[in-house]
């Protein structure tokens, strides 16, 4: 090493870095519908899908999200209730509510022209300095870092250094990713700066790794300072929460219905979405619940047990007013915006209704 182990990386390491990184990259990048495209909106929509959110998550919303909203005026032109729908199920909601405003305003403000600078697309509603620095570079050719979780963590290790959430510690990692970015913007040999972000993003992605990191398959492992996993600071703790929901179907002709809740639109979490009825835990006491599951929402953990309606005595302690319930055609679960917690619970009991298929009962849904 030609600097100080707690120094950034010296041009000659970050020129070295950057070659064995893309020639790595060229090799192993993984097949992704959103790479290789030349479609701004396309590139848009997976990076905002793409934040705080598995890759394997977005892979089964992607597609089906822009065969409904195939253009940004589409989406400008859906409303919010049929946007959330096609997002049910990746989470943090209020990213496809800031996408759809962001989207009006392109469309009404802007001729439907996407910006083309990260400095422009900052100034558009929900964009932060992540999101505009991947469209500008992914998109367009600009020659500015994308700092993500992954990004961070290659560039500490590689450094040689603890985790540090302080300005300066986030200075830093700004810095080094910024010596590693190309100058050249995009040619008819590639677009070097969107290449590189997103080398950086699945190198961090698939070999340095948060636990037990794959080293010996690292490109960059002889310039790596640490060589395994780095000091972090101290995680929020996880904490455990039980909760109970109410299970209550009925049939219409042929149609089966569902009970949902839907939260307010004032809501601090998720407002707006539609949700099994919330019941008292001691409403299910003497009965058994037909399904448990686990689910994780940032730090805590919900263990939910859902009961089945069969005398009514369970639908009369929902603590919800009237007003915000109501029953829904089991078809058209597939089309509202449930949380992702209801939507895994109706998978779990088979009453979602497979996209895109056309059942007798649909039909006469339909009509009727």
């Amino acid at each position: 090493m030609d600097s100080d182990s707690r120094d950034g990386l010296s041009k000659r390491e970050a020129t070295a870095f950057r070659k064995r990184l893309m020639e790595w990259y060229q090799t192993n990048a993984r097949e992704l519908p959103w790479r290789g495209i030349s479609d701004p909106y396309r590139t848009w929509v997976s990076e905002v899908m793409l934040q705080q959110t598995r890759v394997a998550a977005v892979l089964e919303h992607y597609e089906h999200f822009l065969r409904l909203f195939p253009s940004i005026v589409a989406l400008a032109l859906a409303s919010e209730n049929d946007v959330l729908a096609a997002w049910s199920g990746l989470g943090y909601y209020r990213r496809a509510r800031m996408l759809h405003k962001a989207a009006r305003f392109v469309v009404q403000e802007l001729d439907g022209t996407i910006p083309t600078t990260s400095e422009e697309l900052r100034t558009l509603p929900g964009i932060g300095e992540y999101t505009c620095a991947a469209i500008a570079s992914i998109a367009f050719g600009e020659s500015i870092a994308v700092v993500d979780g992954n990004v961070e963590r290659v560039l500490l290790r590689v450094t040689g250094r603890p985790e540090n959430a302080t300005a300066v510690g986030r200075r830093f990692v700004r810095d080094q990713a910024a010596l590693l970015m190309p100058k050249r913007l995009v040619t008819e040999a590639g677009n070097a700066a969107g290449d590189h972000n997103q080398a950086m993003m699945e190198l961090g992605a698939v070999i340095c790794l948060p636990k037990a990191p794959l080293c010996l398959q690292c490109p960059v492992h002889d310039l790596c300072r640490t060589r395994g996993e780095h000091l972090t600071g101290l995680r929020g703790r996880q904490t455990s929460r039980p909760v109970a929901f109410l299970l209550a179907t009925r049939k219409q002709g042929t149609t089966t219905e569902v009970l949902l809740e839907r939260r307010s639109a004032q809501a601090s979490l998720m407002p707006g979405m539609m949700e099994l009825p919330a019941l008292p835990l001691d409403a299910g006491l003497g009965r058994e619940p037909i399904l448990t599951v686990r689910h994780s929402i940032t730090n805590t953990n919900y263990y939910v047990s859902v009961y089945a309606e069969s005398d009514g005595i369970l639908e009369r302690q929902i603590p919800a007013k009237a007003e915000t319930l109501t029953w829904c055609a089991a078809w058209r679960l597939g089309e509202l915006p449930l949380t992702g917690l209801a939507r895994k619970i109706l998978k779990r009991v088979d009453l979602m209704s497979v996209a895109g298929l056309e059942t007798p009962e649909r039909e006469l849904g339909r009509r009727g």
